[in-house]
């Protein structure tokens, strides 16, 4: 059980590095309550960032659970408008994504997804490939489709 003070507690920003509009804010819930499988946050973008770098999953599953605010899901090249109450997911092998907040209102979400010991995520703007084993990082230029094994 958290507390609502403990989660406004937990809160930190996170900015990802191949991103410059990439600002967060929010709480690991599922870390905080000891969960070790499953993802779930509740998050933050303000007026003008947007969530992560464009990317897709090969491995784990995500999604997202608008809760205030109004924002844009970029989804395989086209544009969505979220509000609150909609609800989106990505199943693997899941397709390029990326939350904006474009209005003048923070956009709050829920989001969440599996927690695997490997996986590997693609950022086709960016032609770079993402593979983690634990806590081990590699990244490669996704252009030059560098092989990988791929455990159940």
């Amino acid at each position: 059980m958290l507390t609502r003070d403990e989660i406004v507690g937990g809160e930190s920003t996170f900015s990802h590095p191949w991103n410059p509009k990439s600002e967060i804010t929010g709480t690991h819930l599922s870390g905080q309550a000891g969960l070790k499988r499953a993802g779930v946050s509740l998050v933050r973008l303000a007026t003008g960032k947007e969530s992560f770098a464009y990317h897709l999953h090969h491995r784990e599953e995500e999604w997202i659970y608008v809760l205030s605010g109004r924002g844009i899901a970029q989804v395989d090249g086209e544009e969505y408008e979220m509000n609150p109450g909609d609800f989106i997911a990505f199943p693997t092998p899941s397709v390029p994504h990326l939350m904006t907040n474009p209005n003048e209102e923070d956009l709050v979400y829920l989001m969440g997804g599996e927690h695997k010991q490997f996986e590997v995520a693609d950022f086709p703007a960016l032609d770079k490939r993402m593979v983690r084993r634990g806590s081990e990082v590699e990244v490669y230029k996704l252009s030059e489709g560098e092989p990988f094994d791929m455990p159940e």
